[in-house]
């Protein structure tokens, strides 16, 4: 049954409105959220294929599972990834106010919905610079909690972040702090759909639900994933601006000191830096746009030993 969580009137005489798509009603319930930044795209599969086998498999399914397919559905429908009305990256809004403005209010009413669920998972893609490894992402504080859940998704990597490195403005940080378990899902690549990595997924959110008691279907077995922490990461940005060219495949399994790609001066055919892993280890995220400038991120490797 689709439900409204929040409506917004707008200056052009429409409105804003966030809409839930729920399944079942009673016992534990779990909260699949996405679309929070609008360039960001691989949620919308998996919310469309987890609402398909909900609807048709309903014999096996027990309990409440809320579907957010859009909580920046403006920003979907231009392709922006923030709210264009207020150029704002949504997920720094959070927990937000209901007397505050557009973007607090909606904040805040989507923390009121999803608030008190069992689990909540808030899937992202990666913008459009970096292809992802589908992985977790944890912060440290709730690694306790959210490691053992996390091991159900079927994700390659659960990556547990310095408490440094997590917003408290973000959606699953406010979540998390309220005592609602909400884990962050990562793979892909902005404004694309990796049909594989949501399939992947989905098989892992079945897995889950079977977990916490929610499907008795059969599911199909998750592989389990690394665990790993910060220091475990290395990671090598470009030193000067120009365009990249990779050497080495995303997911690949690199040595240390292996070419991982050049930086090129297209006007003086100049190679300008050539870059090598720091390490020997797993290429879990990878430079995608070839445009790059003093800093850019290029590649994420996760070390051996992990």
């Amino acid at each position: 049954m689709i439900h409204e969580v929040a409506r917004v009137p707008l200056a052009v005489g429409e409105d804003l409105v966030i809409r839930k798509n729920t399944f079942g009603q009673g016992g534990k319930r779990v909260c699949v959220v996405t679309g929070t930044h609008g360039d960001e795209l691989e949620g919308q599969y998996v919310c469309w294929r987890l609402a398909t086998l909900l609807r048709e498999g309903a014999g096996h399914f027990h309990g409440q599972v809320d579907l957010y397919p859009a909580l920046n559905p403006l920003g979907i429908s231009t392709m922006t990834r923030g709210m264009p009305l207020c150029d704002l990256d949504m997920n720094r809004t959070f927990p937000g106010d209901l007397q505050g403005t557009m973007s607090e209010y909606v904040a805040a009413r989507l923390i009121e919905d999803i608030a008190g669920a069992d689990v909540c998972i808030d899937i992202h893609a990666s913008n459009i610079f970096l292809r992802e490894l589908p992985q977790v992402r944890i912060n440290v504080h709730t690694a306790d909690t959210l490691v053992p859940l996390a091991k159900h998704l079927n994700m390659n990597l659960i990556w547990i972040h310095s408490a440094a490195t997590v917003l408290e403005s973000t959606l699953a940080h406010s979540l998390n702090a309220v005592g609602t378990p909400t884990l962050v899902v990562e793979m892909g690549i902005g404004m694309r759909i990796s049909t594989g990595y949501g399939e992947q997924l989905i098989t892992g959110i079945l897995s889950l639900l079977s977990h916490l008691g929610m499907w008795d279907a059969p599911v199909m077995p998750v592989a389990p994933p690394i665990v790993s922490s910060d220091g475990a990461v290395s990671f090598v940005n470009a030193d000067v601006p120009g365009i990249f060219f990779p050497s080495s495949h995303h997911q690949a399994q690199v040595a240390m000191g292996e070419e991982l790609g050049i930086i090129a001066d297209p006007l003086t055919g100049e190679i300008r830096q050539r870059l090598y892993s720091p390490t020997t280890g797993l290429l879990f995220t990878l430079r995608e746009y070839p445009v790059v400038y003093e800093g850019s991120l290029i590649a994420r490797i996760l070390g051996d030993s992990q």
